[in-house]
Parts: C-alpha cells; sequence; structure tokens
C-alpha cells in the first residue's frame, strides 16, 4: 500500500511546527510504502501527489480539541474556489477526484498544539508530547493494516 503523508505548518510559531516535526519524524522510520511531504500550507499541486498513492494522512497543528490529537476520516468536496492560504484536506481529495479521476481515501491527523506565537522555533512541552503520542500512533496503524481505519 503507497501512503502519503501530508503535513504542514510552521516551525517559526511555536506549536504550529508540530506537523512538520511529525513528518521528520516519521520519515526518519523509513516505513515501507510511505512517502511524506511537508509544508506550510497545502497547496493545489498536492493532488497530483495524492494521486498517486492508495491512501493519505494529512497532519497539522490543532488549535483546540482533544488531547494527544484527534484521528478522523476526511471526505473529498469539491471546492468552487481557491486561496493561497486556505486548501483544506477535504478540497484536496476533491480535486484528485476530479483532475485524475483517482478517489483515495484521507485522514486526518490534529495534534493538539498550546501556543502559537510567533518567532519561537520551538515545541511547548505538553505539545512534544501530544506529538510523541500522535507519532507511536500512526507508526503503529501504518503498520497495521491501514485500510482497516483507527482502532
Amino acid at each position: 500500500m503507497r501512503v502519503l503523508l501530508l503535513a504542514w505548518g510552521n516551525p517559526a510559531r511555536e506549536d504550529d511546527g508540530l506537523g512538520p516535526a511529525l513528518a521528520a519524524a516519521m520519515e526518519a522510520l523509513h516505513l515501507p510504502g510511505l512517502t511524506v511531504s511537508c509544508d506550510y500550507q497545502l497547496q493545489v499541486e498536492d493532488a497530483a501527489a495524492v494521486a498517486e498513492h492508495d491512501l493519505v494522512v494529512f497532519a497539522d497543528a490543532a488549535v483546540e480539541g482533544p488531547e494527544p490529537f484527534a484521528f478522523s476520516p476526511v471526505q473529498p468536496r469539491d471546492q468552487a474556489g481557491f486561496s493561497s492560504h486556505s486548501l483544506p484536506p477535504e478540497a484536496l481529495l476533491g480535486l484528485a477526484r476530479r483532475c485524475f479521476d483517482r478517489t483515495v481515501p484521507g485522514w486526518l491527523l490534529a495534534i493538539r498544539g498550546h501556543s502559537f506565537a510567533p518567532f519561537v522555533e520551538a515545541l511547548t512541552a505538553p505539545a512534544r508530547g501530544n506529538l510523541e503520542a500522535a507519532m507511536e500512533f500512526l507508526s503503529g496503524w501504518l503498520t497495521s493494516d491501514a485500510r482497516l481505519g483507527p482502532r
């Protein structure tokens, strides 16, 4: 199974760097079939990468939500307009379906952050703990049969 981890965030905004930190940690594991991509935000061009995979996991910091993270399915959605700063995972899956005729199952891993101060390039202690829990979960989930969904 070809799995794409699409993570995003800004490491210079404290806990907003959770997505990139997860991407770096997961890439270091060298899991078979896993492709890791990370940027400041999701891009329209990412739809081509999504279409080349069997499953995509989106990972980002969450300002609100459960501790240490939330993991939920993402449904494709056609979006009428685009902004360079607000392409959501649903729209990216919709683009992969519309432009490449590929319906790829998607999941969102929202890792709970606590502080998003600009110009602070370090995760807070609670966010580091949430990152560890998210990484442990995701690596276990990916090495099991990912098509079965979260347990």
